[in-house]
């Protein structure tokens, strides 16, 4: 995953850039190599720049995909009025200290709630693996399932493609589920929700930009697209059901879920940094620019190993979030990680709280 880079200045619009960029393609003759997968991946090319409004012309992902099937993924939509829609929460930003300092980490269920969230969340995990073709000797120590991260065999950038798109596919959906109903759950009582509905949407929305991230690299074949479709189909119906009957057992299943998120990502860091995923490692290799916005990602930081750092730091706080959440009163208690404290406390920072806090901590 090689990218290439147009200087160009700023000729045209973006509009106009998509358009020179389709009628290019065709022309071009450079052969990449195929990094494919029997659930229908293809991984691309990554161009140095995708920020249509600076540059025209290095907006192509190159991919294995036919010339004439080459197309751009969800580009810039403009008008005639409109330029660019920024994003409805711009993210907070992490401390380069906090990010280094993520760690795989494991709440020991204490309840039969969460002994079932744990053993349910370990059995999707088992399924996620056999869908994505994960072998045996890639796999880590079952007694440490969550927290060890070395394997015999490393994976390959494709696979790890497959994983991040089908875990990012169906990690928006708890967040957006649980604030829909205490949405409702709202208006129906007629009573506050004491914040819980804002964190929650966000959440969805900061899992979704990691996927929308990951498609500017790669597009799923039709069998992705199939299992993706089912998964989330399940999914929603699965987690409203459960976050009907109880919202504190859905938290903790969705705060080991994202458990398994950071572990994830951390087995990646660890084989970049191991030189198992040269072609991420190249010093050619930029991140796409959706991605660069977003983060705010500063020159000199933006290898495929600074983004999947900063992803992995949204999924420690989405994990400490979500043990916490599960730890208060569901009906009662404000949101801690939006409130005003007393004095000069400053509201909670659950990245590095994998465990979450206890409600005598917050409240």
């Amino acid at each position: 995953m090689l990218s290439t880079r147009a200087h160009t200045t700023r000729l045209c619009s973006p509009k106009q850039a998509a358009q020179l960029s389709r009628a290019i393609v065709p022309l071009l003759t450079t052969s990449t190599s195929t990094l494919s997968s029997s659930v229908g991946i293809r991984l691309a090319f990554v161009p140095a720049s995708q920020n249509l409004h600076h540059q025209c012309g290095s907006t192509r992902a190159f991919s294995t995909t036919p010339p004439n099937h080459m197309r751009d993924f969800f580009p810039a939509k403009e008008t005639e009025h409109i330029r660019e829609t920024l994003p409805a929460w711009p993210h907070h930003g992490y401390t380069e200290k906090e990010m280094l300092e993520v760690v795989p980490a494991h709440r020991k269920p204490e309840t039969w709630g969460d002994y079932f969230a744990w053993k349910f969340m370990r059995f999707c995990r088992w399924g996620m693996d056999t869908a994505t073709g994960m072998r045996g000797e890639q796999k880590v120590d079952k007694s440490n399932p969550t927290t060890a991260t070395h394997a015999i065999k490393p994976l390959t950038e494709s696979q790890w493609m497959i994983r991040f798109l089908f875990l990012e596919s169906i990690a928006g959906v708890p967040g957006m589920v649980a604030g829909m109903l205490r949405h409702l759950h709202s208006l129906r009582r007629l009573k506050r929700d004491n914040g819980w509905i804002e964190t929650l949407l966000e959440e969805s929305y900061n899992e979704r930009m990691h996927l929308l991230t990951f498609m500017k690299m790669c597009e799923p074949g039709w069998f992705m697209k199939l299992m993706i479709l089912g998964a989330q189909g399940v999914y929603f119906n699965g987690m409203m059901l459960s976050y009907l009957i109880s919202p504190k057992i859905t938290h903790r299943f969705v705060g080991y879920l994202e458990e398994e998120a950071v572990h994830t990502y951390t087995m990646a860091i660890r084989q970049i940094d191991d030189g198992h995923l040269p072609k991420w490692s190249s010093p050619d290799f930029v991140v796409p620019d959706i991605a660069v916005k977003y983060w705010h990602m500063p020159e000199g930081k933006r290898t495929m190993r600074d983004l999947i750092m900063y992803i992995r730091a949204d999924e420690a706080c989405h994990r400490g979030v979500n043990h916490t959440l599960s730890n208060l009163d569901q009906k009662e208690d404000p949101n801690p990680f939006v409130s005003d404290y007393k004095g000069d406390r400053a509201p909670p920072r659950p990245i590095l709280k994998g465990e979450g806090y206890e409600r005598s901590e917050v409240m």
